[in-house]
This record gives C-alpha cells, sequence and structure tokens, in this order.
C-alpha cells in the first residue's frame, strides 16, 4: 500500500524528473491552518502554479482566526488557484457554500475542501452562522469573495465586513492578480466599526490588483 505522505523513492523520482518535485520553496503556514493532504496532492497543486507562472508574496499571519477576502473575482479560475494555493502550501481554509450542494456524493470531498455548508434561508442568516462558527473554532480562516459575484458587479457587499466586526477579528485581503500572475497575502486589516470609513480603505489596497476579467467602472 502507497503511503500518500512519506512517497516510495522510486515514485519520488518519477515525479522528479517530471517536474513534481518540490523545487520551488514555499513558506509554511502557521500550525492553526496547516493540513496534510498527502504529497500527491501537495505536488499537484505547486505544479500547478507554477505551469501557470503563479507565485505567492506576502505571508498568512498566524493570529488564529480572520476573514480572508479575495478580489477581484471574475472568473470560477479564483476558485481554482485558490484551491492549487491550498494544496501547495497544505493549508487549511474554510469558505462558504449553500447548504444543498453538501450532500451526497460530493459532501464530504466539499468539506475535506474546507466547505462550510450555510443555509441563506435561516433566521440566523448567513452573519450570525459565520460568527458562530467563529465561536465554535480554536481556529479559523474564513475566505469570502467581498463582490459576491463574478458577473459585472462594481460594488462590494458588505457582508464580510459584518462578519469580522460581530465575530471581532481581524480582515486579510489577498489580491489574484492575474496580469503579474502573483497571489498577493496584505497586512492584516483591524476593522473600527465604521463601515463607510474602513471600506474605502480595503478597496484602496486592490488599486492596482488586475482579475482575469475588467470589472466596469462603478456608476
Amino acid at each position: 500500500m502507497v503511503n500518500l505522505l512519506a512517497p516510495p523513492a522510486s515514485i519520488s523520482s518519477t515525479f522528479a524528473r517530471s517536474g513534481l518535485s518540490q523545487a520551488k520553496e514555499y513558506q509554511p503556514v502557521p500550525p492553526a491552518f496547516h493540513q496534510p493532504r498527502g504529497w500527491a496532492w501537495r505536488a499537484l497543486g505547486r505544479r500547478y502554479l507554477e505551469l501557470a507562472g503563479w507565485r505567492i508574496e506576502g505571508a498568512f499571519p498566524a493570529d488564529p482566526k480572520y476573514v480572508l477576502i479575495v478580489a477581484p473575482h471574475t472568473s470560477n479560475w479564483d476558485f481554482v488557484v485558490g484551491v492549487a494555493v491550498a494544496f501547495a502550501v497544505e493549508l487549511r481554509a474554510s469558505w462558504l457554500g449553500k447548504h444543498s450542494l453538501f450532500r451526497a456524493p460530493f459532501g464530504s470531498f466539499l468539506r475535506w475542501l474546507g466547505g462550510i455548508p450555510v443555509d441563506r434561508s435561516a433566521s440566523h442568516g448567513v452573519v450570525g452562522a459565520c460568527v458562530h462558527a467563529f465561536e465554535s473554532a480554536p481556529a479559523l480562516m474564513l475566505a469570502l469573495a467581498p463582490e459576491g459575484t463574478r458577473k459585472g458587479a462594481s460594488q462590494w457587499k458588505s457582508g464580510f465586513y459584518r462578519i469580522a466586526v460581530a465575530a471581532r477579528v481581524p480582515i486579510l485581503p489577498v489580491g489574484f492578480d492575474y496580469r503579474e500572475h502573483v497571489i498577493r497575502l496584505m497586512p492584516l486589516f483591524h476593522p473600527s466599526g465604521d463601515l463607510d470609513r474602513d471600506l474605502p480603505l480595503i478597496q484602496a489596497l486592490y488599486e492596482h490588483v488586475h482579475g482575469l476579467r475588467e470589472r466596469p467602472a462603478a456608476s
């Protein structure tokens, strides 16, 4: 039986010849968010990033709880890149998904990827469900797209901010820059509770981050 956590020498040498070896160094993630999935998944994620020309700038903070926001969100490829990063650095990041998606046969796999099922019709709402998740977990990195949709939206939704304020956690801005092929991990942002003040400051961090597709200008 092949141990996916420690590949046999013959398999390792095969991956090395094919370019799937761990030639590029990746900064370790904090222990609270380290999720080993096996050498094959790690190699797959790293190979994808290398073939696509992506590199990671910055580091994941050691804080045990925060909301991670990814912008601009203009394509389904954002999810692919995000999963590749998670595999490459063995990162445990959680994300929200419609509860109906988590039924058999895909539920277990989506949870393994970090998915959290959410019933948007529940009385406590999405914000309440997320706050409860933060309160219940010793560590949680919740990834959200502040634009909410990849189709033409130029305005950010405030849900990510309200979650961070209600859960009393900071925000980690992350940019997927398709022009430079850089995943930018920016410094933590600590919300003041004043959305009108803070939102422009956060959005300004993405001024030079280019999504796969350009957004229309806000009217």
